[in-house]
């Protein structure tokens, strides 16, 4: 499992996550990522923002409960042992 490393877009620190799985949906990259690999890890998912290459990609955490939702159920399908609670 790929470690990478996110640095907070205000300058004001980094932090590393697990890319568990890469996908697109309606034109738009999303992660799915995790602070651990252990099977209660906490996850995210983040929407790419802008960038202009592979090293500078931006990415938000989705925030809206409805991509959200739509989003979890992609990578559920995707990643079958896997189960996103919101």
């Amino acid at each position: 499992m790929e470690k990478v490393r996110f640095t907070f877009a205000d300058g004001s620190g980094a932090d590393e996550f697990f890319v568990l799985e890469e996908t697109k949906v309606n034109g738009s990259t999303y992660l799915l990522v995790a602070d651990s690999e252990e099977d209660e890890a906490e996850c995210l998912i983040l929407k790419e923002s802008g960038g202009s290459g592979a090293d500078d990609r931006m990415f938000e955490i989705v925030g809206d409960d409805t991509e959200l939702a739509a989003v979890s159920k992609v990578f559920e399908e995707l990643l079958e042992d896997v189960n996103i609670e919101m």
